[in-house]
């Protein structure tokens, strides 16, 4: 019997409304595991080469793992996969909360989407009912109420709702996938994928569980592990305080990225700090399904203009820095604000709070002016200029709605060469809030991450620095091959081997939909030696690290085949000109920059280790070695 899976995948036929069931043997689910892997693998199969990605040739994939709703902390997170409309190169995102873990619950594995609805409708999986419903009555509604009104007409409160926003209805090119109203598949526009496809919200609730092989052992991994966090400092932090905890360190260090990505330091970090969060507008700490961390945010503001509803949680790092630091805004309350909107419409607050950001350097510069802002006055630090800006993005409104709407990237050809210095964006996608001018392997596999800038697909590089890193991190590390750890601000071979190995690891932990705060090679709650633990206690499969890391170079190497055919190769795997600029302002990495000749010749090691070609190709024996030969046939077709 299977452990930890069911054997059945559904395929939604959105065209004309035909669901059907796959039953995959064993070592499709050993070879694969799940997440993204699994999406990938139909994508790259069914997908026309050229397709367009908002056209009923693409697929939407929606995937959790072979260890998903285990009763074990970090295991309730889902992938949706699709070819990207930010990239024309694959499309990857991930999201916790309790829809993933109650889709388990299903008794399914994954839906694949085919096709596109001539009407909108919504998937309903419900104790063992799978059925396409009508959606009209649920268009331009905001999340939150489209939540509530779904769990009441499947009539269940239980029931957990992933839908998209009014953002991708009217086409919003970074649109989001919300469940809970507060949790977001936020990057590579997989919102905007579902809308094309007609497809408003998918509705789950179940009572097959999977069987776990030993239940005893994994229930005794997950109380050491609850015991683990009052004595791990990040784990602590990360529970008091949640992923704002970070910001002040940051600021510290010189890499919390200030107007636009100009400066590593900003004067007002201490007003937008997770400190600041919990001693003024914080009142409570949600979770994931089983998990013992509690990082999630819930806020509230009862009066004055930036009033914020707890039903969609609390402002994490990431926004913080993007409606924060990148935008020169210290108002906490107004950060809150948008973080809201966001949520409420369905879009990823990365991109939009960062494009926000370029626009005020465009502003900034004469680049555009109040004739392209209809009279906003978009400067950095304007909170009322950045709320409305935000709003006409998300409605596709007003004078700069319709253009920042298709992101930074879109925006900056129209405006010119001028604004195209100051992009902050990887194959379409801009960067998270870490910075690779001090973070020199994260730079890297910014530029190399099939799917564009990502800050979850590696380890940061002091974790692996002499004379930073802690005991723990460096005892971790070598379990996976890193025992020399290199000086700071270096990007030498050493360094290089920690972001190809750390890549594999977070790969891997993608492919089985693992919680970064829980699982990891180095900071997290678990480290390699449970991460391979926990597998053969859900699974029984008598797995090794060495197999969980070639799963994670499986599907790297599936997304760069999927890509390879897109056209993508060397010339894609680049970093913003801006990054190679001195960083202005004070602290640590004022007048930093990243350096081009280390930087190609470090993109030259990397793409050895990978065995790929010069020009960043998958090879041939690449295929055969990670037991996907099938890729090397299609390809060559």
């Amino acid at each position: 019997m299977p452990f930890g899976y069911h054997g059945k995948i559904i395929h939604v036929n959105l065209t004309n409304g035909q669901i059907e069931y796959e039953t995959p043997p064993e070592s499709f689910y050993r070879t694969y595991m799940g997440g993204s892997a699994m999406g990938v693998y139909y994508i790259l199969k069914l997908v026309p080469k050229s397709a367009d990605p908002l056209g009923a040739d693409n697929l939407l994939t929606v995937f959790p793992s072979i260890v998903t709703g285990a009763p074990i902390a970090g295991l309730s997170r889902i992938n949706v996969n699709a070819k990207s409309p930010m990239s024309g190169a694959i499309g990857d995102s991930q999201a916790g909360g309790f829809f993933p873990a109650e889709f388990k619950f299903t008794g399914y594995d994954g839906i694949v989407f085919h096709g596109k609805s001539p009407d909108w409708v919504y998937l309903s999986i419900v104790n063992g009912n799978v059925e396409l419903r009508d959606a009209s009555h649920l268009m331009g509604k905001v999340t939150g109420e489209v939540d509530q009104l779904l769990k009441h007409e499947v009539g269940d409160e239980n029931a957990q709702v992933m839908q998209i926003g009014p953002a991708a209805e009217v086409g919003v090119r970074f649109s989001a996938i919300m469940n809970m109203a507060n949790r977001a598949n936020g990057r590579t526009g997989m919102g905007l994928v579902m809308a094309s496809k007609k497809l408003k919200a998918i509705v789950v609730r179940g009572r097959t569980h999977p069987t776990i092989y030993d239940p005893k052992a994994l229930t005794a991994l997950n109380k050491t592990g609850a015991k683990w966090i009052p004595t791990n400092p990040d784990m602590d932090a990360i529970a008091k305080y949640g992923t704002a905890s970070v910001v002040i360190p940051q600021n510290q260090f010189g890499t919390l990225p200030t107007r636009n990505y100009n400066e590593g330091q900003f004067e007002g970090a201490e007003a937008i700090s997770g400190e600041k969060l919990a001693d003024t507008i914080l009142i409570g700490r949600d979770t994931c399904f089983a998990c013992t961390v509690r990082c999630k945010r819930v806020v509230e503001i009862k009066e004055g203009k930036y009033k914020a509803d707890p039903r969609y949680g609390g402002t994490e790092y990431e926004t913080i820095g993007t409606f924060g630091s990148y935008c020169g805004i210290d108002n906490l309350e107004a950060i809150s604000l948008a973080h809201q909107i966001c949520d409420m419409y369905g879009v990823d607050s990365i991109t939009c709070g960062a494009t926000i950001a370029f626009a005020m350097e465009c502003f900034e510069k004469g680049i555009i002016d109040k004739e392209d802002t209809g009279g906003i006055d978009l400067r950095f630090g304007n909170v009322d200029a950045m709320l409305e800006v935000l709003k006409q993005i998300v409605t596709r409104t007003g004078k700069l709605g319709p253009v920042l709407a298709e992101g930074s990237s879109r925006a900056a050809q129209k405006w010119g060469e001028s604004a195209k210095e100051c992009l902050i964006t990887v194959k379409n996608e801009e960067v998270p809030a870490h910075m690779p001018q001090a973070k020199r392997s994260l730079g890297l596999i910014y530029a190399v991450n099939p799917f564009g800038a990502d800050h979850q697909s590696s380890e940061m590089d002091w974790m692996y620095e002499k004379g930073i890193a802690s005991d723990l991190y460096l005892e971790r590390l070598a379990l996976i091959g890193l025992t020399n750890p290199p000086e700071p601000l270096t990007l030498d071979a050493e360094k290089v081997k920690f972001a190809y190995l750390g890549q594999a690891f977070y790969s891997m932990m993608d492919t089985l939909d693992l919680c970064q705060f829980v699982w990891g090679p180095a900071w997290s709650l678990f480290g390699p030696a449970e991460t391979v633990e926990m597998v053969r206690d859900i699974t029984g499969w008598d797995v090794t690290l060495d197999e969980l890391i070639q799963v994670g170079l499986r599907r790297i190497n599936l997304m760069r085949a999927f890509n390879a055919r897109e056209g993508f190769d060397r010339k894609d795997d680049t970093l913003p000109n801006k990054f190679f600029k001195p960083l202005a302002g004070t602290g640590p990495t004022a007048g930093i920059a990243l350096d081009r000749h280390e930087f190609e010749t470090a993109l030259d090691l990397y793409y050895q280790l990978m065995g790929w070609t010069n020009d960043g190709l998958p090879t041939n024996k690449n295929f055969v070695d990670l037991n996907i030969e099938w890729v090397k046939d299609l390809l060559n077709n």
